[in-house]
């Protein structure tokens, strides 16, 4: 294990060089990739999740071509994907000067990324991915009765997912962290970070990727949960979009567009916020035909009982 980490930290270093000087060199003028943000870290951090799933998948596939399904490999590389399109790609240049540009990285980053990663269901093949050592110590950590899994089993119950991420989503919109965030790139880095580990944490209870942790939630509870998660984002996007006045004087101070001035870039990204609350109607729909089906099921049961009790009498 420390020479995974030692390998690990020459790696950063040698890629944070290699960065650097291609930066150098990066041309000025609109060159296709000038705009993306080659940042050493998040390469690096993306980089070994994907390379420990790649490793696990494997494994596990050789053992048995049930183990693993392609599904769960093009999710999860589906939510690498979105987390790459956030933090890497000219999504996140321009993210900074623009409102609306904003609003999207963080739909990136609280909808789409966790929610694939979730339904990939990674843990077992992350794990097989992992070094013996490392992979006995996370089965220790999660082990039934240990202070992980209760702390894991805590963190996911539905009220405390819920609160977690909407108020961790209206909290960083408040103008003072919000303009911090832009200002201090740390504080941006921060920001993401907890955006995403509480939006993982939101869509936990409704994938519901460990069953055995806490048992599966009905559909009617997961529904509510999605519709009450629906209005709060709603109500977000009119609180942002709605003023006629700039909530966040940072964006005033930069070069505008002529056809976008910093208002109607507040309230374009309100609007999106507005509206991709409806995101929520997807899964919403998912759960309304797994309820569905299994009331039918649950009605050929009963009439088949039925049947069998008329042909005993």
């Amino acid at each position: 294990m420390g020479h995974c980490i030692r390998l690990y930290l020459s790696s950063l270093v040698l890629l944070s060089a290699f960065v650097a000087e291609a930066q150098a060199h990066t041309p000025a003028d609109g060159a296709p990739l000038a705009g993306w943000h080659w940042r050493p870290d998040v390469l690096l951090v993306l980089g070994l999740l994907g390379t420990v799933y790649a490793r696990g998948w494997l494994r596990l596939r050789r053992r048995s071509a049930r183990a693993v399904s392609p599904r769960g490999l093009v999710l999860y590389v589906g939510a690498l994907g979105a987390l790459v399109l956030a933090l890497i790609s000219p999504i996140d240049a321009l993210s900074s000067s623009r409102f609306s540009i904003h609003m999207v990285q963080h739909l990136l980053l609280v909808m789409l990324a966790p929610l694939f990663l979730l339904l990939a269901n990674p843990l077992a093949v992350f794990l097989w991915g992992l070094p013996s050592g490392a992979r006995r110590s996370f089965g220790r950590l999660l082990r039934r009765g240990s202070r992980g899994r209760s702390l894991l089993r805590m963190a996911t119950a539905m009220p405390v997912t819920w609160a977690l991420y909407v108020v961790n989503l209206w909290v960083w919109h408040h103008p003072y962290l919000y303009q911090r965030a832009l200002r201090e790139g740390s504080f941006h880095d921060l920001e993401h970070l907890l955006f995403f580990l509480t939006a993982v944490l939101f869509w936990w209870p409704v994938v519901n990727p460990a069953p055995r942790l806490r048992g599966a939630p009905s559909y009617g509870v997961r529904i509510a949960y999605l519709v009450a998660a629906t209005l709060q984002n709603t109500l977000l996007g009119m609180a942002i979009s709605l003023p006629d006045r700039v909530l966040y004087p940072y964006y005033e101070a930069l070069p505008g567009l002529k056809e976008l001035s910093p208002i109607h870039d507040q309230a374009l990204g309100g609007g999106i916020m507005w509206v991709s609350g409806h995101m929520y109607l997807i899964p919403i729909l998912f759960l309304v035909a797994g309820l569905l089906g299994w009331e039918e099921e649950i009605l050929a049961r009963r009439q088949s009982r039925g049947a069998i009790i008329r042909v005993r009498e």
